[in-house]
């Protein structure tokens, strides 16, 4: 029987400051008001750069290996900016907030980070990199155009200084996230 790691992903994680300020931007955005569907807590907040799901423990530390030494490029600023939806705002099944500034570095990271979980021989999925953070997710679908059309920018900045392997801990309440490990940017 092979050992297993558990549910994995590699994401950026929000400094404590960047959450705090997007915590109540985001109340702001959305008028003081709910959002729709199933929130996600502020404390689960993270960009993913690539879900790995399930990985046994000899491709997962191959894979930490391969990250420890890849070169993931220079630390870099990022700005949340417009909320936006999956798969479109007339039937969304997800609210997200975007990233309107640092796109090019995140995508570049994701890009980075997948050649490292490859050579573990961990399949990734084809679906292409979005840069956005999930703010909520919505079941049964609902029309969000009026909150996507009413809502300000986040304007909240932070500076990506790691990629943090995180793995999740699903059942009795929201999904608890525990971080792995942690590389550094340049």
């Amino acid at each position: 029987m092979v050992e297993s790691v558990g549910r994995v992903f590699l994401a950026v994680d929000l400094t404590s400051e960047a959450r705090q300020a997007l915590s109540r931007r985001v109340m702001e955005m959305a008028g003081h008001r709910r959002l729709p569907g199933r929130p996600t807590p502020p404390r689960n907040w993270h960009m993913t750069l690539w879900f790995l799901g399930d990985v046994a423990r000899d491709r997962f530390e191959v894979m930490s290996h391969h990250l420890s030494e890849t070169p993931l490029g220079d630390v870099f600023r990022c700005r949340f900016g417009e909320l936006g939806s999956f798969p479109r705002a007339r039937r969304a099944s997800v609210l997200w907030v975007g990233v309107s500034r640092g796109s090019r570095s995140l995508s570049s990271l994701a890009a980075g980070t997948r050649e490292a979980v490859a050579s573990a021989g961990i399949p990734l999925s084809e679906r292409p990199f979005s840069p956005h953070l999930t703010l909520s997710r919505i079941r049964p679908p609902q029309d969000v155009r009026a909150l996507l059309d009413s809502a300000p920018s986040a304007g909240v900045d932070m500076t990506v200084r790691e990629v943090t392997v995180f793995r999740s801990h699903l059942g009795g309440g929201p999904p608890r996230y525990e971080a792995l490990e942690r590389f550094p940017l340049g």
